[in-house]
């Protein structure tokens, strides 16, 4: 598991580390929107990916090119067209020292995912990936360290960059649920399994509908035979419970 490190700046908070950077900020003000290049064979779900560069089959895995720069407007952009200045509700707001990078991300994700006989831990980086290229990650801010003052740092979309500058949720994507409803496919973490929002049949999900790892199975919009999926909740863990309920495929860069 990655460390995470104390930034001391005008508050004290922790930041968890990840991929590192490659690009420089002085490209993030141009427009993100992108072309996605589809393989043959890529089942139709994933195109839902709309950010992505390339999406293509790689022997059992679907391999998700992305640059993981979220398209909506932040605070944590350099000052220009994709820059927002922080207009959420949490009054305690503090902006982190970090600003948005791009990078080269190459997420491989289980053409047909089962359950894991040994379930393993998530990340503090990376778990997977939303619609948009942005990073999900999981209910800590370090080892088992909760998010009680990283989530001052979100912005009004729910997420924040870490020190190389990789943007990604913790909790809900507002913008996503947003745009496509409480009830949509937001994404698939890494061990193939799709996340699903925090509305479901017109009720909220909690935590008590769901198992150790988050997710229940039944079917979906897009898995009319039924798929085991996870949900989105307003509580703690937010998007995943105590590891993959699959075996995981890779992140690299």
């Amino acid at each position: 598991m990655k460390k995470c490190l104390l930034l001391i700046a005008t508050f004290s908070i922790s930041f968890c580390s990840n991929e590192g950077a490659e690009h420089s900020d002085d490209i993030l003000n141009e427009t993100l929107t992108t072309e996605t290049s589809i393989g043959v064979g890529v089942p139709e779900i994933f195109k839902k990916f709309y950010m992505a560069s390339s999406i293509y089959l790689e022997g059992s895995f679907v391999v998700i090119e992305v640059n993981g720069a979220p398209d909506h407007k932040s605070p944590y952009y350099s000052e220009g067209g994709k820059y927002e200045a922080y207009n959420g509700t949490n009054t305690a707001f503090n902006l982190n020292p970090n600003r948005i990078n791009t990078f080269d991300f190459k997420y491989k994700i289980p053409l047909n995912p089962k359950e894991a006989t040994k379930k393993e831990d998530t990340p503090l980086g990376s778990m997977g990936v939303a619609i948009n290229g942005v990073a999900f990650f999981n209910q800590y801010a370090g080892p088992n360290q909760p998010l009680t003052n990283e989530i001052d740092s979100f912005d009004q979309y729910s997420g924040h960059p870490q020190q190389q500058g990789v943007y990604h949720y913790h909790l809900e994507p507002s913008y996503l649920t947003g745009l496509n409803g409480k009830n949509t496919f937001l994404g698939f973490l890494l061990d193939g399994f799709p996340v699903y929002g925090p509305i479901e049949n017109e009720i909220a999900v909690t935590n008590e509908d769901l198992d150790d790892y988050h997710g229940h199975a039944h079917e979906t919009t897009e898995y009319p035979d039924g798929i085991y999926h996870y949900h989105i909740t307003d509580n703690d863990p937010y998007i995943n419970g105590n590891g993959y309920y699959g075996s995981p495929g890779t992140l690299t860069k």
